[in-house]
C-alpha cells in the first residue's frame, strides 16, 4: 500500500501487540539518552539488528527507507567529529543509528489501524477530561505516519521524471518540486483532520 511502511508478515515481531511494541520503543529512547558507553551502545545496535533480523523483512525493503537517512547520518557524524570529538559522534551515530532502525522496526511490523488504536486507549483518560479530541490526534498521527514514506517515493518520482527530460537530478534541482509536493500533502492532511472535526460535531 502506497502511504504505508508495514510489511506483512509471520515472524513474532508481527504477531506481537502495537502497545508492547511502542512501549519497548519508549523505553530504549530513554535508556539510550542515558547511557555513554561506546560498547554498550554497540551491543543495542547489534541487538535491534538481530530483531531487524528475526522480523524477516527483506534487506532491499530496508534500504529503500534509509538511504536518504544514511548519507544524513554520514554527514551529520562528520560534523559531530569535526566540532566535537570522533567518540562523540561515534556515540551520537550510534545512539540514533539504534533508534531509527529501532522505530523502522516497529513501523515494518506494525499496521497503522494498530498503532492509531493504541494511541487513542492511551489518550482516553485526557478525552474524557476535556483536554484533547482523541479521533483527531489518533487521525494526524496516522497520517503524518503515512506521509513519512511518501516523502521517499516523491523523490523518487521527481528524479525519474527530471531523468525523463534530460535533467541531470540534483539537491538543487529537486528541493524545490520536493518542498511543493511535501506542502501540498501536508495541506491535504490538514484539510483531513478538519473534515473529520466537522463530521464529529455533526453527528454529536
Amino acid at each position: 500500500m502506497r502511504g504505508s511502511l508495514y510489511s506483512p508478515g509471520q515472524s513474532w515481531l508481527h504477531r506481537l501487540k502495537a502497545g508492547r511494541k511502542l512501549l519497548a520503543l519508549a523505553m530504549l529512547g530513554v535508556v539510550l539518552m542515558m547511557v555513554h558507553s561506546l560498547p554498550v551502545l554497540a551491543a543495542v545496535l547489534f541487538g535491534v539488528i538481530w530483531l531487524t533480523y528475526r522480523s524477516g523483512v527483506s534487506v532491499s525493503r530496508l534500504w529503500r527507507q534509509l538511504r536518504t537517512l544514511f548519507w544524513f547520518m554520514l554527514f551529520l557524524g562528520l560534523y559531530s567529529a569535526w566540532v566535537q570529538s570522533p567518540e562523540a559522534a561515534a556515540e551520537m551515530l550510534l545512539r540514533l543509528s539504534s533508534l531509527i532502525l529501532m522505530a523502522l522496526l516497529v513501523s515494518l511490523t506494525t499496521p497503522i489501524t494498530q498503532m492509531m488504536e493504541v494511541m487513542e486507549s492511551v489518550l482516553e483518560p485526557f478525552s474524557r477530561l476535556g483536554w484533547v479530541d482523541v479521533s483527531q490526534v489518533s487521525l494526524a498521527f496516522g497520517l503524518t505516519l503515512r506521509l513519512i514514506p511518501e516523502l521517499s517515493l516523491q523523490w523518487d518520482e521527481i528524479r525519474e521524471a527530471q531523468m525523463a527530460r534530460g535533467i541531470k537530478p540534483g539537491v538543487l534541482t529537486m528541493l524545490f518540486p520536493m518542498l511543493v509536493r511535501t506542502l501540498r500533502r501536508a495541506q491535504e492532511i490538514s484539510e483531513a483532520i478538519d473534515a473529520r472535526a466537522v463530521n464529529s460535531s455533526a453527528v454529536k
